[in-house]
């Protein structure tokens, strides 16, 4: 599974304009599930977002993570995290999973890392999506379960 993590203030996901998910200071997570993921992988990558160091002490270190912190995480399905942009300049998606594969492994995700003690809210699969944030830092971390 790939993800993008942008350390926010706060951060909403809007359908039609009203807003479906939303949280405050915390994680704005794009996430997309790659062929052949499992919900190993989802687990395993909600496991290191949960602990990965990223927000500020009380030095301004970035020595804390999530869960030390109380934030909350927004979680939104973007399948575009697979572009593949090598050849030509029209990016493919052939490397993202199934779309009813990355539906199950997208709401997986989400689960495992509020099974983990993370308030966790997120957008809708499959919706076009406005995705408001404020960017904290900026602190933007890309993860791949692969690498």
């Amino acid at each position: 599974m790939r993800a993008v993590l942008q350390r926010v203030q706060a951060a909403r996901v809007e359908v039609a304009g009203r807003v479906i998910g939303q949280c405050g200071p915390g994680l704005l997570i794009l996430v997309c599930a790659m062929q052949g993921d499992t919900e190993a992988e989802a687990e395993a990558l909600a496991r290191k977002i949960h602990k990965l160091r990223i927000f500020r002490d009380a030095a301004g270190k970035m020595n804390l993570a999530l869960k030390d912190t109380g934030g909350g995480a927004l979680v939104v399905s973007q399948f575009t995290l697979a572009a593949d942009t090598r050849s030509g300049n029209r990016p493919g998606f052939s490397t993202a999973a199934p779309p009813d594969d990355g539906e199950r492994l997208y709401h997986h995700f989400a689960q495992a890392l509020a099974g983990l003690g993370i308030g966790v809210q997120t957008g809708a699969f499959g919706a076009e999506m406005a995705v408001h944030l404020v960017n904290d830092g900026p602190v933007t971390i890309w993860l791949d379960t692969e690498t």
